[in-house]
């Protein structure tokens, strides 16, 4: 099941694996809460979610458009 649940999340978009990275946190630890907190509240973390895949496209993406000095 850990593998399988590995897989969806590199598959997918990986924002429970860096916030888990990021914070100090399991990545299963992190996905629970999104879970837990999705039927509390009706899905509203899905928002904040996809609120996080948006934020990591687009730090990629300046990171890719980015050059140095040496570029030229």
């Amino acid at each position: 099941m850990n593998r399988l649940t590995d897989f969806i999340e590199t598959q997918s978009f990986g924002v429970c694996s860096a916030l888990g990275q990021r914070w100090g946190f399991s990545t299963r630890s992190v996905r629970l809460s999104f879970v837990y907190a999705s039927f509390f509240t009706f899905g509203s973390p899905i928002v904040l979610y996809f609120a996080g895949v948006f934020w990591m496209n687009i730090r990629q993406a300046m990171r890719q458009q980015r050059s140095t000095v040496w570029d030229l």
